[in-house]
């Protein structure tokens, strides 16, 4: 019997191999200050959500999707400078992804956080 697909874990998996591959360009481009701190955040996300699938009880659980929510945060900061700085390559369509994944995230985190009120 196979278990359902995990929405949140595929999706922050394939944005991570995204992310790769932009910063990838990025360095190509000798940006390498702000490829090392987007590599970093972009794929923590998907790392906090992996981790909060064998959590210790359910804050950890929360705690973790906001620490994720956090650094998906933080990627959209970097991604948005990207976007702006006129000598870097864009993200094509990546922000639109983790645009996605952030809202996910924050409906996962009020959700779990209404189950633990009741």
């Amino acid at each position: 019997m196979s278990e359902a697909p995990n929405l949140i874990l595929e999706s922050t998996l394939e944005f991570s191999l995204e992310i790769i591959n932009y910063t990838e360009i990025l360095e190509r481009a000798k940006k390498y200050n702000l490829a090392n701190q987007l590599f970093r955040s972009g794929t923590s996300i998907g790392a906090n959500v992996n981790e909060a699938q064998s959590c210790e009880s359910r804050s950890d659980f929360i705690h973790k999707m906001k620490v994720a929510a956090k650094e998906a945060e933080e990627t959209k900061y970097w991604l948005t400078l990207c976007i702006k700085a006129d000598s870097y390559p864009k993200p094509n369509g990546v922000i639109e992804k983790l645009q996605i994944i952030i809202k996910i995230l924050n409906k996962i985190i009020v959700s779990s956080k209404q189950v633990k009120m009741q």
